[in-house]
């Protein structure tokens, strides 16, 4: 999701705000779910040879993770987010006075975050989920043209989804989130992704299509209150909160998580995962 992997708010004129702690939820999303992402990041990171002589834009780069994946790599990194609470933790992991060569800069558009003296990037990653939110995309190719000009010709960009419903367990929990969200009318909420739903994003962003693949995300939890906390961070949730409470939320979330209770006590989900590589012409 983000993972977001996603939007952390509601975006339609006249919905009611999420009723949310944003300090608290993104120290969930930061020590719970971001982690879940975490082989997409890698695999993105390998095929495309990141290291040094990358110069890379995370776009809506959350508390950081994978910024530090790259930095550590001994890319140059500059991550930008509208959200001062997850900023806080990216700078907590990144260190911008520390040895890696790392940048953050919280701005509604990538475009705030430029001058004159900054050479062009030649990756730009958009690991907000597409597809994970009624009419998000649209916001999402906004933030793409906004950071366009600031890439190199034939730079790659990367844009994640969801994989097929049928092979994402957390489709049907997720589903938990649109059903308790239908009072509240024109909010955004998860929907199914669709086969081509990265293609369409590039397309209206003016991308060529260079590749894409498919990764494993599994979503594990140590136990079911971890879970809950961890999904609502995405903001994937935050229609059905703002619809009836928080406490209604958690208490149908963890029901819906039953079926992926193990003996233990721990949450298992098998998920995938898709990306799809793109060229700046």
């Amino acid at each position: 999701m983000t993972p977001t992997l996603v939007r952390e708010h509601l975006a339609h004129a006249g919905s009611a705000p999420p009723r949310v702690n944003p300090r608290k939820r993104a120290r969930d999303w930061s020590e719970i779910q971001e982690r879940m992402l975490l082989p997409l990041h890698e695999t993105v990171h390998e095929r495309l040879e990141v290291g040094p002589g990358t110069r890379l834009l995370g776009l809506s780069c959350g508390s950081g993770l994978a910024l530090l994946l790259a930095a550590a790599k001994g890319a140059a990194v500059t991550g930008v987010d509208s959200r001062p609470e997850h900023l806080a933790l990216a700078r907590a992991r990144l260190d911008p006075d520390g040895p890696l060569d790392a940048r953050l800069v919280q701005a509604d558009s990538p475009a705030d975050a430029a001058d004159d003296d900054t050479p062009p990037y030649t990756l730009v990653t958009a690991y907000e989920t597409v597809g994970a939110l009624d009419d998000s995309d649209d916001d999402l190719g906004d933030t793409l043209a906004a950071a366009l000009p600031l890439a190199a010709r034939g730079a790659a960009v990367v844009l994640a989804g969801w994989g097929p419903p049928e092979r994402c367990a957390t489709s049907t929990v997720l589903r938990v989130a649109a059903k308790l969200a239908e009072p509240l009318r024109g909010a955004r909420t998860w929907r199914p992704a669709r086969r081509d739903d990265l293609e369409e994003v590039a397309r209206r962003a003016g991308l060529r299509p260079d590749g894409s693949g498919r990764v494993a995300c599994p979503f594990g939890y140590a136990d079911t209150d971890s879970a809950v906390r961890g999904l609502v961070s995405t903001g994937l949730f935050d229609a059905a909160v703002a619809a009836t409470d928080r406490k209604q939320v958690g208490k149908e979330l963890a029901e819906s998580l039953h079926p992926y209770r193990r003996p233990d006590g721990t949450v298992w989900m098998p998920n995938v995962f898709r990306y799809l590589i793109a060229r700046v012409p």
